[in-house]
């Protein structure tokens, strides 16, 4: 039962795109089956989906990262459909640039988010770092993504699959971004119940599990998971800028006017972070995350990672 829009659409327009997640992943066998969609109408102003129940447990990491690996390659594997046929799924001419479009979207907030000045260089930094990545021709091929591939959102059921449940960002972009964020420090410390901080080996292991199941070229691909990498710890830490101030915020009535930064109605707009509409023990826990990636001690976490990735990944291409 979705209780707001993270893509700033609305109810109606969210349920239906919610649904295509559903619709356009199902055949990699690694997502719950969409049996019904409930319409928006009074006592639910979002509407809902009714899906397959997955019986099963939290993933462990490492342990369960060669299936998480499976279960993305399932997906990235499907054939590209024409496109057409990818609605209303994202779908950028240039998914690469629409990502650093986003992150500056984000990134706006960083200057009321109150954050250090080591963290915000480090930030713009990275910044710097994708523009130029994205004044370039090159780019890795496009598949269909989930865009939300962190540890929590998978479960394992008694067979040792993982079965991705949450799917309400997918899109056509590039695989590297999950393979990011399923083992980016900010994600595989974002849940309580998946908490480890992975080791450069057990990452590189999980990149070589998924390349070998998803029958990717290793040549082309390699040079693309650092950068990818990079892009998406950097939408991670953006949205975390932009989670601690509009969580402060007061709840917004649907149908009334907005007249944030953003500009939009919240009607419209479908998103709303405030604190107010969520429990207090979620607010908590997210708080709690966010100071911390978005502390020096947390970037740092991060950005030693991107060295030592840097040099695991010069191994593997030599």
């Amino acid at each position: 039962i979705p209780k707001q829009s993270q893509m700033k659409l609305a109810p109606a327009e969210n349920l239906r795109y919610e649904a295509a997640c559903f619709g356009q992943a199902a055949a990699s066998g690694h997502t719950p089956k969409l049996l019904a969609v409930l319409p928006v109408a009074p006592g639910l102003p979002h509407g809902a989906l009714v899906v397959e129940e997955i019986v099963g447990r939290a993933a462990v990491l490492p342990r369960d990262l060669a299936a998480i690996a499976a279960a993305l390659a399932a997906l990235h594997r499907l054939p590209l459909p024409a496109p057409a046929m990818r609605r209303p799924l994202q779908d950028a001419a240039d998914p690469l640039c629409a990502l650093l479009a986003e992150i500056e979207t984000q990134a706006e907030f960083m200057a009321q988010a109150g954050l250090g000045a080591s963290a915000a260089h480090a930030i713009g930094d990275e910044l710097d770092r994708l523009r130029e990545l994205c004044a370039g021709a090159a780019r890795p091929p496009r598949r269909l993504v989930a865009f939300d591939a962190h540890p929590g959102n998978f479960l394992i059921d008694s067979g040792g699959r993982a079965v991705l449940v949450d799917l309400e960002k997918c899109r056509y972009s590039h695989a590297g971004l999950d393979l990011a964020h399923a083992t980016l420090y900010t994600s595989t410390t974002w849940s309580r119940s998946t908490a480890a901080a992975l080791t450069p080996a057990e990452v590189i292991a999980f990149y070589d599990n998924w390349a070998t199941a998803v029958g990717a070229d290793p040549a082309s691909e390699l040079a693309w998971h650092l950068p990818l990498r990079r892009a998406m710890w950097l939408w991670s830490i953006t949205w975390c800028a932009k989670w601690r101030v509009l969580s402060r915020r007061s709840r917004r009535s649907v149908g009334t006017s907005d007249t944030s930064d953003t500009g939009a109605t919240s009607a419209a707009s479908g998103e709303d972070w405030s604190a107010e509409l969520s429990d207090g023990r979620l607010i908590a826990h997210v708080e709690e995350r966010v100071d911390h990636y978005l502390g020096d001690v947390g970037i740092a976490c991060v950005r030693d990672e991107f060295v030592a990735m840097a040099t695991a990944f010069d191994g593997r291409a030599s």
